[in-house]
């Protein structure tokens, strides 16, 4: 099975990141102009709930999936991989079904009296189905991480947004004129056929390069496996406690800015468009350079665990400045395009421009987030997901807090919990960095600090620069396109001036394996 190096692996990530990042993009596009905000509003209601599920029903098995099949992998010990994956598929199926039935018996009592919007009922219920169906696929995910190869997974993800774009296409247009929660749900439907599609796939590529065969002696491997499961729970067990505060956290999110607004006096159908036009056009605008800081974090675990295990402490340092100082070149662009381009890339994409002051009061904030990711697998790789897990609790008390007290405001609304977004993301950035500082005495040096306020600084300056030459207005397509290729190119010539990429990474990226 073939193997990628630390940069390799990453750029095939991010490679089929961009692609479903894009693909994506393009699946909101057809759902907002198919749905509109409020049809928008309740599709993301309905996905904390979901989320929720997910991370009960996997209990943080993907990553100790990764770092056990690595362990067992270098020791060429295909006997505890096979029975590795026996008992997490055992395990996530089981729970995977439970939670499928817990989730059809509560749904009814969420959607009429914490969403505060009944309709919300039809796609909560519909995509019940994906729950099994994304257990299995984050076992099969896990596996390959931990192999060290990160191809399969990436054609799966792209498989998965085409097949759920062309399905979303036909379903909503179809389910449209029965209501919006009709065609809502008829959204979670695609979602589902198209996890399903892709985990179709990953089975394939694990039949065709898997090495063992796990339908012989199931039995003898989970009877035997006492040792084989303490070993994956103590990992699973603190990053679902830290997945689970992020999940619960996302659940509330909607809850609580409901009735916030509630009290502040919004109607119920005004608070569901204002909370879409937030989720769905600002947040996922915000959270696009994410593919990017993503794909380094999944890199990230198996490379900090092997140096760990070899001691070599100064390679975990290189490699989490490495991710940071590639997390915050990938997000520093986007901050500045989001923050000067708001009005134009929202009425582009969206036909309006209603999220755009959400875009300029978060956009800068949210450079914490794109550091967030790595800092967090670090954490994981270093087994301190109960200090991470702790950090979220508190990063996250501290966002609600501030989110009940300006959302209920009738001159703040929906700010407030744009604010609190904000807020919770750069404590949590900063709890993280602590945490490193104080276990293994890693910091960001502040040279690498001035840097990234040179490069924002630059950027900003190069694109208020083009705007004024260009004498750039907001129905002027073409001038922007052409705005934004001369910015690429000078944030280019930044990037390498300031050494965010370094001639010794793009060598790397020629190597198999470092």
């Amino acid at each position: 099975m073939t193997k990628q190096n630390f940069l390799r692996g990453t750029i095939i990530l991010i490679i089929a990141g961009m692609i479903t990042r894009f693909l994506g993009f393009i699946n909101r596009i057809v759902v907002a102009r198919l749905m509109g905000e409020e049809g928008i509003g309740l599709y993301n209601m309905a996905l904390p709930t979901l989320f929720l599920m997910y991370t009960i029903s996997q209990i943080g098995l993907p990553i100790a999936i990764a770092k056990r099949v690595a362990e067992a992998d270098a020791k060429k010990d295909t006997k505890k991989i096979k029975q590795i994956l026996i008992i997490s598929l055992s395990i996530t199926v089981s729970l995977s079904l439970l939670s499928s039935v817990l989730m059809f018996l509560i749904i009814p009592y969420i959607a009429n009296y914490l969403l505060t919007d009944s309709r919300v009922l039809y796609p909560m219920m519909a995509i019940i189905p994906i729950i099994p169906i994304s257990a299995v696929g984050s076992v099969i995910r896990g596996y390959f991480q931990g192999r060290q190869n990160m191809k399969p997974q990436s054609y799966a993800q792209v498989i998965e947004q085409i097949v759920r774009i062309g399905f979303i296409m036909i379903l909503v247009s179809w389910l449209a004129p029965y209501g919006i929660e009709v065609a809502a749900a008829g959204a979670m439907v695609a979602v589902i056929i198209g996890e399903a599609v892709s985990l179709l796939f990953m089975l394939r590529m694990f039949q065709i390069k898997k090495r063992i065969k796990l339908r012989k002696n199931v039995w003898n491997y989970l009877i035997s496996g006492k040792e084989t499961l303490h070993q994956l729970f103590s990992i699973a067990i603190p990053s679902t406690a830290s997945r689970l505060v992020n999940s619960i956290s996302n659940f509330l999110e909607p809850i609580l800015v409901a009735q916030s607004l509630a009290l502040a006096g919004f109607q119920a159908s005004v608070a569901t468009k204002q909370y879409g036009a937030l989720t769905g056009y600002a947040l996922p605008l915000l959270f696009l350079p994410t593919f990017i800081t993503h794909s380094l974090a999944v890199a990230l675990v198996p490379n900090i665990s092997e140096a760990e295990a070899n001691q070599h402490k100064k390679l975990i340092h290189y490699r989490i400045h490495q991710a940071i100082r590639l997390s915050f070149a990938s997000g520093a662009i986007a901050t500045v395009l989001l923050t000067l381009f708001a009005d134009s890339i929202l009425q582009y994409m969206y036909g309006t421009s209603s999220a755009s002051l959400f875009l300029k009061i978060m956009a800068p904030c949210f450079l914490f987030m794109y550091i967030q990711f790595p800092l967090n697998a670090t954490l994981q790789a270093l087994d301190l997901a109960k200090q991470a897990m702790w950090n979220n609790i508190g990063a996250t008390m501290i966002k609600f807090t501030i989110l009940i007290s300006l959302a209920t405001n009738p001159q703040v609304g929906i700010y407030g919990a744009a604010i609190a977004m904000c807020v919770g993301v750069m404590i949590g950035t900063v709890f993280h960095l602590i945490t490193l500082y104080r276990t293994i005495h890693f910091y960001i040096p502040l040279k690498m600090i001035l840097k990234m306020v040179l490069l924002i600084a630059l950027t900003f300056w190069l694109g208020i620069l083009l705007i004024e030459i260009f004498s750039f207005q907001v129905s002027d397509i073409v001038s922007f396109f052409l705005l934004l290729v001369l910015l690429f190119v000078g944030y280019i010539i930044f990037l390498f001036s300031l050494q965010f990429i370094s001639k010794d990474e793009l060598q790397q990226l020629r190597k198999n394996r470092s």
